[in-house]
């Protein structure tokens, strides 16, 4: 037990493997020792960055571009109607 809310039990010991399991209330983050570290350097990274080296508008009025390098139309422009969608159509029917 970690405090009064955080159950922590051992899973599996395979060779010189152990797998934990851990109960903790969903507010509660938990992450393997090399990933926090990674997160928190990334966070340190971010604070440090030059304003100008940021972009000056949201993302949402960016420019993305496609991998071959064309711009993707906004949602307003696509050519594409409602219910055209591959993934709106009905599955075909077997034999056709």
């Amino acid at each position: 037990m970690i405090g009064d809310e955080i159950l922590v039990t051992v899973m599996e010991v395979s060779a010189s493997t152990v797998r934990l399991g851990i109960e903790a209330p969903k507010g509660v983050s938990i992450f393997r020792e090399e990933i926090w570290l990674a997160v928190k350097e990334e966070n340190r990274a971010a604070a440090e960055a030059q304003a100008d080296a940021l972009p000056s508008a949201p993302i949402e009025e960016m420019d993305v571009a496609s991998p071959a390098g064309e711009v993707s139309p906004s949602p307003e422009e696509s050519p594409e109607q409602e219910g055209s969608s591959p993934r709106s159509s009905p599955p075909a029917e077997p034999g056709t």
